[in-house]
């Protein structure tokens, strides 16, 4: 059987529809369908029950697409190293990150790229690591950096830390909240906490500090992945910023922001890292750009 009719049977059991996996896969529905009923001809194996609402994976189909996507990874592996090996070139690339290494080290990286490489074409999507890591699955990147501590334990991901930031919350300037006395955690939460969306071991050390009752409960007053529009609205209003101090350099200097000091909360650090498919060689140029992060020593 050929790689190609390997593929099909892997996107029809992710799609569980043969005319969504007939789109994705640029082929005619029936067109589908006989390959899928060949292979399983050919393995004398039925794959997929074919219900009214969606297609599913027989046990025989989930023993097979396992090792059919494994198969499939490794051709894409082959094709793109044999292509690389016979350009030698940087090339371009395709990666993304999570909000904060966006707003803190990514600009400078990129310009230095810029400046040393001017004829790269790069292609960078930031979000959050959930869409990213469905975006890496796909293929549509090849690695991204984003904070890792709910990223599910996975033998198909490598997973490299990078340099911790150290984090806080932070006011405008002429806020209500003093700045030069400890606030406790329940005062601030009365403003509203703008963030990105946080790790659930973070949500679960403040929740318990706020209300050791309910610790799963915690309302934030505006989750979002774009720092720059997170600033702003703390720059605007009373309401809190919690970010890492690196993402806010510019305004701490100019005393447009200025952080708080909390009673009794523990040290809070990014903890992002560098996630790449296991077994996949990268292109030079997101090898370079892998390189030139800050990674942990």
């Amino acid at each position: 059987m050929d790689i190609k009719r390997w593929n099909h049977v892997v996107v029809v059991a992710d799609r569980r529809s043969f005319a969504r996996a007939a789109e994705q896969v640029h082929v005619s529905q029936p067109a589908l369908t006989r390959s899928i009923q060949a292979a399983e001809a050919e393995l004398g194996l039925r794959l997929f029950d074919r219900g009214t609402q969606e297609v599913l994976t027989t046990p025989a189909g989930e023993f097979v697409v396992a090792r059919a996507r494994e198969l499939v990874f490794n051709s894409r592996c082959l094709e793109r190293d044999v292509e690389l090996y016979a350009n030698r070139e940087l090339g371009d690339t395709a990666f993304g990150c999570g909000p904060f290494p966006a707003a803190t080290f990514m600009p400078s990286l990129l310009a230095g790229l810029r400046r040393d490489f001017p004829h790269i074409n790069l292609r960078l999507k930031v979000s959050n690591w959930e869409l990213l890591l469905a975006r890496l699955r796909d293929e549509d990147i090849e690695f991204f950096v984003a904070d890792t501590r709910d990223l599910p334990t996975d033998a198909t991901l490598k997973l490299r830390p990078l340099r911790r930031q150290p984090g806080g919350f932070y006011v405008r300037s002429g806020h209500p909240l003093p700045v030069k006395k400890p606030v406790g955690l329940a005062q601030i939460w009365r403003y509203g906490v703008a963030t990105v969306r946080l790790p659930k071991e973070v949500r679960l050390v403040v929740s318990r500090m706020l209300d050791p009752a309910s610790p799963a409960a915690l309302s934030l007053a505006l989750e979002c992945d774009h720092v720059d529009l997170l600033k702003a609205v703390a720059l605007e209003s009373d309401t809190v910023l919690a970010a890492p101090q690196s993402a806010l350099a510019a305004e701490i200097a100019a005393g447009t922001l200025r952080q708080l000091s909390v009673t009794g909360l523990p040290k809070l650090e990014s903890n992002m890292g560098i996630v790449t498919l296991r077994g996949r060689t990268p292109s030079p140029m997101a090898d370079l750009i892998i390189r030139r992060l800050p990674t942990a020593v």
